[in-house]
């Protein structure tokens, strides 16, 4: 049987996350998997149909003002 041992970062990274709430988790969820699929291109068509959808998000009012999200920061 294999034992997979997490490194410190891991461990680290893994306790942090555990605190944060659920907007918040899926939200540096997104940011990880935008990290990974960097080395993948991305076509222009997709591209833009991902600019599509960020600003429809925007049109609805789904984001986050800088002075909501320094607030948030403060409580971390």
């Amino acid at each position: 049987m294999e034992i997979i041992m997490a490194s410190v970062l891991d461990k680290e990274l893994i306790q942090y996350f555990t605190r944060l709430n659920e907007p918040q988790k899926k939200s540096l969820l997104a940011m990880i998997k935008s990290f990974l699929k960097q080395g993948n291109t991305t076509s222009i068509e997709q591209y833009n149909k991902e600019l599509d959808e960020a600003m429809a998000r925007m049109d609805n009012g789904q984001f986050t003002t800088l002075e909501a999200l320094e607030k948030e920061m403060q409580a971390w």
